[in-house]
């Protein structure tokens, strides 16, 4: 074969080579362009389905936002598996545009109406699907200043509900942050700030006193409430309204509260007491020279004496089988012969037996009435006077949510709360103590059998360092309240007296008989 002929099988050779791979699909250039990749690639057999997501980031990246400005600009970004195509944007009082980018997008010149307007930004991708981000912005346009268009209970108000929320509306909208506990009073009383739309709302921290004058106050000028716009309410505004008078005529109800071991020096003013020193004393009543009786250390011969006014003798914290006594002459009985409901609501025990013996945090020294054979059937763990009258505190809760609470109710917080463990996680007698109240108090102050005609008797059963002071605070809306305090001499003998005379039951017990009753820290008495 010759050079040329050669040359020319050679070349035809090649070519029908190169034709051969090309249709069989292999090798490389346009050929592999048409294969349809992995992962999320949209193609007509796989198409896309996934929104995109967009987030506003400026001017804030929260659900809404108020300005004074009569234009808003925004930008954020946004995302898809295979791109963004498009981002637009709509007022709800009018106008709608397209964004600047994409990825990264920005948004210029929105028009804003006066009130509210409900920017909506929308992702698109190629596939049509959608992701929005909403954004309500409140436009303020007025320069005048705000007013006080209306106040509940109205100024002058009487016979207001002592259970009552206070209420303040404003001539527009206001800055949510110059609205709280600060520039929105009640004056000698605590509680929590709301404000909704172009309103603001008072809430007591427990119900206020019958038949009591109060002054609201909300606070105008610099350091006062502002509108949207920054402009001050002109001048303090102050009302004044009077609670209702008692529905009942004198105390039906009594909750007393018996914490631990501590002198009154060790709460007052203790800021490890938060709930007490500035939620209680405020309100309430309390002496500052009530004393355990002299002498009488540990606890459980102060338990017996707030019930029998006399300790037998006893000068230790054993069981009821060492120190139990077979006479009827103890206040429970007294009540329970002349009809009167009892109970005593104990912290940690079970409700399923009479508990007379110490069990976890239950410590049966602090449970008086496991001490007298009449309550216990002779020390009986299945006596069911004892049972029935012994209950956990769980049920107390439930027991005044359906006004079934006793007239007289003994309540003994277990050890880690009743201030004398330090138990975890604070470890901290005090403080849990005040924890405790703050959880449990507001329940009994809320409820029907205290607001119509309950007390409250919170006081320590001894100190921890001599005879006293220790506390006694009252609450009822019979108490005067309002921070009142005497220095008047007072012994658990007071206390015992006390709730014999507002259930009328005699003779007076042991101490009692010649104890000075807690008369002067109420208003009406019994």
């Amino acid at each position: 074969m010759g050079k040329d002929a050669t040359r020319k099988f050679v070349y035809i050779l090649a070519l029908t080579s190169c034709l051969i791979a090309a249709c069989s699909g292999g090798g490389s250039g346009s050929a592999a362009a048409s294969q349809t990749g992995s992962g999320s690639t949209a193609s007509p057999s796989n198409p896309d389905t996934v929104a995109p997501s967009i987030a506003i980031t400026s001017p804030t990246s929260g659900p809404s936002f108020n300005t004074t400005g009569s234009t808003l600009s925004l930008s954020g970004t946004a995302s898809d598996n295979v791109g963004v195509t498009q981002v637009t944007w709509s007022n709800s009082r009018g106008g709608s545009g397209t964004a600047s980018g994409t990825t990264n997008w920005s948004i210029s010149g929105i028009s804003l109406q006066s009130g509210t307007n409900v920017i909506t930004v929308t992702a698109r991708d190629a596939a049509a699907n959608v992701a929005k981000a909403p954004l309500s912005v409140t436009y303020a346009t007025s320069a005048t200043p705000p007013t006080v268009t209306s106040t509940n209970p109205a100024a002058g108000a009487t016979a207001v509900a002592t259970n009552s929320t206070i209420r303040v509306t404003f001539s527009q909208n206001m800055d949510p942050t110059t609205i709280n506990a600060t520039t929105f009073t009640l004056k000698g009383v605590a509680g929590t700030v709301q404000y909704s739309g172009t309103t603001a709302t008072f809430t007591p921290s427990a119900a206020l006193t019958a038949s009591t004058t109060y002054t609201a106050t909300v606070m105008g000028g610099t350091s006062g409430v502002k509108d949207l716009a920054g402009n001050t309410l002109a001048s303090t505004q102050s009302w004044v309204f009077t609670t209702a008078a008692p529905t009942a005529l004198h105390i039906q109800t009594v909750f007393l509260i018996v914490m631990e071991n501590h002198n009154w020096s060790d709460i007052s003013g203790n800021a490890d007491a938060p709930y007490i020193n500035n939620v209680l004393l405020p309100m309430a009543s309390r002496a500052e020279q009530y004393f355990n009786p002299p002498g009488n250390h540990p606890s459980l011969p102060n338990y017996l004496w707030l019930e029998a006014g006399t300790n037998f003798g006893i000068q230790d914290d054993n069981d009821p089988s060492a120190n139990h006594q077979s006479t009827t002459q103890h206040l429970v009985t007294y009540l329970q012969n002349k009809g009167i409901s009892w109970k005593t609501y104990q912290e940690s025990i079970s409700g399923s037996d009479c508990p007379l013996v110490d069990n976890g945090e239950y410590a049966v020294r602090h449970n008086p009435f496991m001490y007298f054979d009449d309550v216990t059937n002779n020390r009986n763990p299945n006596s069911t006077n004892c049972i029935s009258h012994v209950r956990p505190f769980s049920e107390l809760a439930t027991d005044l949510a359906n006004n079934a609470v006793a007239q007289y109710s003994f309540i003994t917080p277990n050890v880690c709360d009743d201030m004398h463990d330090a138990c975890s996680p604070t470890n901290n007698s005090i403080k849990q103590g005040d924890t405790w109240l703050s959880q449990n108090l507001p329940t009994i102050l809320a409820s029907a059998p205290y607001l119509n005609g309950g007390a409250v008797f919170i006081v320590w059963d001894e100190a921890g360092a001599g005879d006293g002071p220790i506390g006694m605070i009252v609450l009822s809306p019979f108490a005067k309240g309002n921070g009142y305090q005497n220095s008047i001499h007072y012994t658990h003998g007071s206390t015992l007296r006390t709730v014999q005379e507002i259930f009328g039951v005699a003779p007076l017990l042991g101490d009692a008989a010649s104890a000075t009753d807690l008369s002067d820290l109420f208003a009406v008495f019994p």
